[in-house]
């Protein structure tokens, strides 16, 4: 049996050109090492697997070969001494170190010496290798690398030139993760090689492990299938579907596609901080000039462009917002599971018209999924066949029919179970109110007289004592186009709801005094004019706050919500 060795070792760079991803920093040291710039002191810092240690190697072996001619197997291996200050971190180790330091190398021009995890010396160390470090022999180099630069005495970091490697990118680990495959004949999906640069966390070590793992399990083809279920992460169609459910109001669904979610054994704080993450990629994806902020796969970027033009930006920031705070209550809920599940219930009903809603916090009654459940339509369709009944017959015999008290009470039934009859009555009451104003006298008017009666009119909705209404007519002055088309604004949605709920009475006031029967009212909406009139509770708030802003100060001291 052939010995196996891992990725990580097998690919490890050989050269400067082999490095993943620390473009900046290979360069500086090639020209440094041509120009003979190079500080006899250097500490690479970064994450771990970004190519510290292989960079102080390459490196080690590029300084002794420049302006030299070699042999092709020389590669100054007895000028390159490598410590790990994880384990010879004590004063005894550092003094042995400067004692070799003094001796000159026997071949080559530089003695190299390459001091991994550094931060682990000791502080009698660092202060034992100070005198060493600030003045070295002239044929000695320093090479420091460590994780955690913080742990480093500050006298140290002043005495060496820092190069500070960063975390490899998504595209650049799985571009390497492509000509592997390719050395390897080992055929993979591009998302599925995607998903191990995003496990990776910017480490190209961890990748390559990861990389050899998946191989193991699913042999020369890489499906997307085969390396989300041997890692045992979230698939992107898990978000998309779940999304989409949101954006459908499906709130049994949504739950029960959770359930499924937490019975494969993941996490609910897992899954909540990835569906924001989901979010944030729609938000970025609706928009070309960030679209280069989305990081995955083509067919994944196809499916979020698709999803993105559905959802609209109130929904994913409200979205966010509400899943960032069920991140931050995750831990310290104790019930963690009804956390998630409330907040995905109110992110469900954010695109909810269906009623008023009371507060951010709203979530769609559960009578409104009761009546549209398939038990219910069932009950709802015989009594539904005996109105159909009565208008067939309606139809066929013109006759007047004298309706029983039964089917009345079947009627009353069938108005409470079934939404369908509820829509066809709305509809019978919309042909009623139809009239037909053709034979009707239309008398020209000027718009002052017009504004005259309109005033008129809101001084008697006054006197009535319908001073909501009152207040809704008297916030603009009414415009007459042609056709004598009368043109209202109001300031928000809700005052336009309630304006075309009184209008046919203010119609009939305005025909009867004007003597024009074709005169109709457009309510226009237009949030962007001033409101005159503080009529929701937030805009008698601002109202009030405008006369005295310590009101603000009183809502931020006790947390209040509008």
């Amino acid at each position: 049996m052939e010995h196996f060795i891992v990725s990580a070792r097998k690919y490890r760079p050989k050269n400067f050109e082999d490095v993943v991803g620390q473009l900046a920093i290979t360069n500086t040291l090639e020209n440094a090492i041509k120009n003979n710039h190079l500080a006899q002191a250097l500490l690479f810092t970064g994450p771990r697997g970004v190519g510290k240690t292989s960079c102080a190697r390459i490196l080690a072996k590029k300084i002794n070969q420049h302006n030299v001619e070699i042999s092709g197997d020389e590669d100054f291996a007895f000028n390159i001494f490598e410590l790990d200050a994880a384990s010879n971190n004590s004063v005894d180790d550092i003094r042995s170190l400067t004692d070799q330091v003094r001796i000159p190398p026997q071949t080559g021009k530089y003695k190299v010496y390459i001091i991994d995890e550094v931060h682990m010396l000791s502080q009698a160390a660092f202060n034992a290798f100070l005198k060493t470090l600030e003045e070295p022999p002239a044929h000695a180099i320093f090479i420091l690398a460590t994780t955690e630069k913080h742990k480093i005495i500050p006298t140290i970091l002043s005495r060496c030139q820092i190069f500070d490697f960063k975390r490899i990118g998504v595209l650049d680990a799985k571009n390497y993760l492509k000509i592997i495959c390719g050395k390897e004949n080992i055929t993979a999906d591009d998302d599925a090689l995607h998903i191990i640069a995003q496990k990776a966390d910017g480490a190209m070590r961890d990748a390559l492990s990861i990389f050899d793992r998946v191989v193991s399990f699913s042999g020369k083809n890489l499906t997307r299938e085969a390396v989300t279920e041997n890692l045992n992460v979230l698939d992107y169609d898990t978000y998309f579907n779940m999304t989409g459910l949101l954006l459908e109001n499906k709130i049994p669904d949504v739950l029960n596609a959770f359930n499924t979610i937490l019975g494969k054994g993941f996490e609910g704080h897992h899954f909540i901080n990835g569906l924001a993450s989901h979010f944030r990629d729609l938000l970025v994806a609706k928009d070309k000039a960030t679209l280069a902020l989305l990081e995955v796969g083509d067919t994944a970027k196809k499916k979020y462009l698709e999803q993105a033009t559905k959802a609209s930006i109130p929904f994913l920031m409200q979205s966010i917002s509400k899943a960032n705070d069920c991140d931050l209550n995750y831990r310290s809920s104790k019930n963690q599971r009804l956390l998630v599940e409330l907040t995905l219930m109110q992110i469900a009903s954010i695109t909810f018209d269906g009623e008023k809603k009371k507060s951010a916090n709203y979530i769609i009654p559960a009578t409104f999924f009761q009546a549209l459940s398939p038990a219910a339509k069932e009950i709802s369709k015989p009594i539904q066949k005996k109105p159909e009944a009565v208008q067939s017959q309606k139809l066929e015999e013109p006759k007047p029919k004298v309706k029983t008290p039964v089917l009345k009470s079947a009627e009353k039934r069938s108005s409470s179970l079934s939404l369908k009859s509820i829509h066809q009555k709305k509809q019978e009451k919309k042909l009623v109110v139809k009239e037909n104003f053709d034979n009707h006298p239309k008398t020209i008017f000027t718009e002052k007289l017009l504004q005259q009666f309109w005033k008129e009119y809101v001084d008697l909705l006054n006197k009535k004592g319908e001073r909501s209404m009152a207040s809704i007519v008297g916030t603009d002055v009414p415009r007459l186009k042609q056709h004598f088309k009368i043109s209202f604004t109001v300031p928000n949605k809700l005052m336009q709801d309630q304006f075309k709920k009184g209008r046919p009475k203010l119609l009939n006031f305005l025909r009867e005094k004007l003597n024009n029967y074709g005169i109709k009212i457009d309510a226009i909406l237009n949030e962007t004019v001033e409101k005159k009139f503080a009529y929701t509770p937030l805009e008698k708030f601002n109202k009030l706050k405008e006369k005295n802003p310590l009101l603000e100060k009183l809502r931020q001291s006790f947390e209040l919500d509008m």
